[in-house]
């Protein structure tokens, strides 16, 4: 499976750096994962709708350059559909055997992402109806895709 994260900003600290490239070097062996950063929009802490609108658009307009064709887009989204570990192994591997080898998972910045993004995606994810950094999200979501990984498989993994 070739799999591509597609996320709003940088990570700067260094202890999610560190987790992150341990995940994608434990996935090695299973997919093949890209993680691309677009630029996020800076913007004061008090917009006003049309404001924060513009934001995210623009980076929603960065977002859709790097989504493929033919790819299944999974955004993550407060609103979209929450799964065990389990539930989502199976989805994952429902994905590779209908012959969809190629996933992009779209995960926003602070203000979340554009309609525009939501709208194209095949599935809403939802890991929780807490807000979480953007950045450490990325962490919790290659955790999970290497937890899916390991379960498709029938390889052990913590309960």
């Amino acid at each position: 499976m070739n799999i591509r994260l597609i996320c709003v900003g940088k990570i700067k600290e260094k202890y999610l750096v560190q987790g992150i490239s341990e995940y994608v070097k434990r996935l090695s062996r299973y997919a093949r994962v890209e993680i691309i950063e677009v630029q996020d929009e800076k913007a004061p802490e008090s917009l006003s709708p049309a404001e924060a609108q513009a934001v995210l658009q623009k980076e929603g307009s960065r977002l859709k350059r790097y989504t493929r064709d033919g790819a299944v887009k999974i955004v993550l989204a407060i609103e979209g559909r929450s799964f065990t570990s389990e539930e989502f192994a199976e989805k994952l591997k429902q994905y590779g055997l209908s012959g969809h080898s190629q996933v992009d998972f779209i995960i926003g910045g602070s203000l979340g992402l554009d309609q525009a993004i939501i709208r194209q995606a095949h599935l809403l994810l939802s890991f929780s109806r807490f807000t979480f950094p953007h950045q450490l999200m990325r962490l919790i979501l290659l955790e999970q895709i290497y937890r899916a990984f390991r379960i498709i498989n029938g390889e052990p993994y913590h309960k």
